[in-house]
């Protein structure tokens, strides 16, 4: 029951701030110029300056675990490209296959990952490894696979060859520009070599990260359409299912029998069954998507982790593996 409140305590906040901005814009407060003002806003500032901070607050040289960010990205990417195999097979409508994906793998590892890693196993010394492991590999995806996947109907082949082309070099020119990107990378390298910001800018910079959440949760409530997402509900629900149930499912066995510690299961838990970011909406409509599904996607995976994350708890706990 601890497990339950805690878990209801923190994502249905989360929830209610999404539904905050659909009643401000279905009252007239708030509009879609602002939410795309607002999109903009945190793609291209506030999100990269809160993954700059998380990055570089990492201490890469004394917690740095090789095994453990070998397993955090290899599950990562297999992830990914499983789900985007399936995506491509099963999703009739293309054009959503790219927010299909990213919804499904996607999980808030910074955002809600920390405080619900600190709730598991009292500490969060893991966390930040986890974040090494998948947070890079997240954003570099999602930036391939909202390019590739845009929907785009080929006429022949030949054009087919020119779109592909067209695209890889969008994707690569995409990676090296990428704001997220980027700011990762920087943040990697600062806590490598142990450089800090003086405080009035490292307090600036944590300040411009700390709007990511409500701001980004907010334009999510402002562009959710609901007519829209009823006829997407089936394939927000099977991504749901992957994100919440599937991917634990299939991969927390391999933490336990690896015989990794507690703490590093428990950060394992919740990069894999982790409701779906926030950023993936900003980042779909930032990138040519309808986003329709993204919102779908986060709005289900939110409310419902609350439950799962305590099961997997409970069952983690009844095992006596965390």
């Amino acid at each position: 029951m601890d497990d339950l409140l805690f878990s209801l305590n923190a994502v249905i906040p989360v929830f209610l701030m999404i539904v905050t901005g659909y009643v401000l814009k279905r009252i007239g407060i708030l509009n879609d110029e602002f939410a795309g003002t607002a999109n903009s806003f945190v793609y291209k500032i506030t999100l990269p300056a809160m993954l700059l901070n998380n990055m570089m607050t990492c201490d890469i040289r004394h917690t740095f675990d090789g095994a453990y960010v070998l397993y955090c990205g290899a599950v990562t990417l297999t992830g990914i490209l499983a789900v985007w195999g399936i995506g491509r097979l099963v999703l009739k409508d293309k054009s959503i296959v790219g927010e299909f994906v990213q919804g499904a793998y996607r999980g808030s590892a910074a955002i809600l990952g920390i405080a619900l890693v600190q709730n598991i196993s009292g500490n969060t010394t893991m966390a930040p490894l986890m974040m090494l492991g998948s947070v890079p590999l997240y954003n570099i995806f999602a930036v391939i696979v909202l390019v590739f996947e845009s929907g785009e109907q080929k006429e022949n082949n030949h054009n087919e060859t020119g779109q592909r082309k067209k695209k890889i070099t969008g994707s690569v020119k995409g990676i090296c520009r990428n704001p997220i990107i980027l700011s990762i990378l920087g943040g990697m390298l600062l806590s490598f070599f142990d450089v800090g910001f003086p405080v009035i800018a490292d307090k600036t910079i944590n300040s411009i990260g700390s709007l990511t959440t409500p701001l980004a949760l907010i334009v999510i409530g402002v562009g959710f359409e609901g007519k829209k997402a009823v006829k997407k509900i089936k394939p927000a629900i099977a991504a749901s299912l992957i994100k919440l149930v599937i991917q634990p499912m299939v991969f927390l066995p391999l933490a336990v029998w690896y015989g990794f510690s507690d703490d590093k299961i428990a950060a394992a838990l919740i990069m894999l069954g982790a409701p779906t970011t926030a950023t993936s909406y900003i980042m779909s409509k930032n990138m040519g998507h309808e986003g329709t599904l993204s919102s779908s996607i986060i709005m289900l995976t939110t409310l419902c982790s609350a439950f799962t994350i305590a099961a997997w708890v409970f069952i983690l706990k009844s095992l006596n593996v965390i």
